[in-house]
């Protein structure tokens, strides 16, 4: 069968794609690797009607309500090579199976990159975190770290005494001008330029860090700020353009999330600079009207 839309990712940006699909009563099949970038968190925040859901809860309800719509499939399995054909597009699973579509959609999204300090993985989504407004509340009144190396790291810690009283942990050198450092003076943010070498406490938890010279400062939770890349080379096999964000590379897209090859979208982490779950389901929505947009101009051309 050659689908309308195969869209690549079922987290929350692909299943909203695929459910403006289905509800234009296309055929559409989701390929799913089952690891969404949020599966170390404990729960979502700031989605309307489901804050504080986890996220394995949050994508199984919205599967369940995708699979009600008779033209919707939803298969298990890691898309590794995709390329246009004579119809529209081919894509070849990891178990080898290859399935058509006249339309894509690349959902599968991103993957963060951690600075190289043991510990931090093993902490990841529970004590050391990436935003405060997502994680924000959940450890307020507590002392908080930020690690800055860059414009942003110091724009979080600007940021974080909202929360809790903060300590900047300057990286590798970094050192703000004189402008950054009167704001964070003014918003109470203490900086540290002797580097951390240690986590300290029984991971998930965070009791502080171990500096260089020996010294240890108590902190409960840790903002760092990751780099993405792409979980997969899909959009680079296809030739789709990119751009570079604050955070990694995104793909190059249209107000309705094409991008830069005609026929293919994208949706979620992968198509925009800035994260998060109602963002991701807005995109998926935006993509998933494109292509059925692009499926209209088709036939009836």
């Amino acid at each position: 069968m050659r689908y309308d839309t195969v869209i690549v990712g079922g987290g929350s940006a692909g299943l909203s794609a695929a459910q403006a699909m289905a509800r234009a009563r296309r055929r559409v099949l989701v390929v799913d690797a089952g690891q969404p970038r949020n599966r170390f968190a404990d729960a979502v925040h700031n989605v309307f009607g489901h804050d504080g859901t986890p996220p394995a809860t949050l994508l199984a309800q919205g599967r369940a309500e995708l699979l009600r719509y008779p033209t919707a499939t939803v298969i298990a399995g890691e898309a590794i090579e995709a390329g246009a054909d004579a119809d529209g597009f081919s894509l070849v699973l990891a178990d080898g199976q290859t399935v058509q579509a006249r339309t894509l959609i690349l959902a599968g999204g991103v993957r963060d990159v951690l600075p190289p300090l043991d510990g931090l993985q093993a902490r990841w989504g529970r004590s050391v975190l990436h935003c405060p407004y997502c994680h924000g509340f959940e450890v307020a009144g507590r002392a908080l770290g930020v690690f800055a190396g860059d414009a942003m790291g110091l724009h979080r810690a600007r940021m974080l005494p909202d929360w809790g009283p903060t300590t900047c942990f300057l990286e590798d050198g970094f050192e703000p001008d004189a402008d950054d450092a009167r704001k964070l003076a003014n918003r109470g943010v203490t900086l540290e330029r002797v580097p951390v070498v240690e986590l300290l406490g029984d991971a998930p938890a965070l009791d502080g860090v171990r500096l260089s010279d020996g010294r240890s400062i108590a902190i409960e939770a840790l903002f760092v700020g990751s780099r993405v890349e792409p979980v997969d080379g899909l959009a680079e096999m296809l030739g789709c353009a990119q751009d570079t964000g604050p955070l990694g590379p995104h793909l190059r897209v249209d107000a309705f999330k094409q991008t830069s090859v005609p026929g293919v979208f994208a949706a979620g982490d992968l198509s925009q600079p800035m994260h998060s779950v109602p963002l991701a389901v807005a995109s998926g929505l935006l993509a998933g009207v494109g292509a059925h947009q692009a499926l209209i101009a088709a036939d009836a051309a």
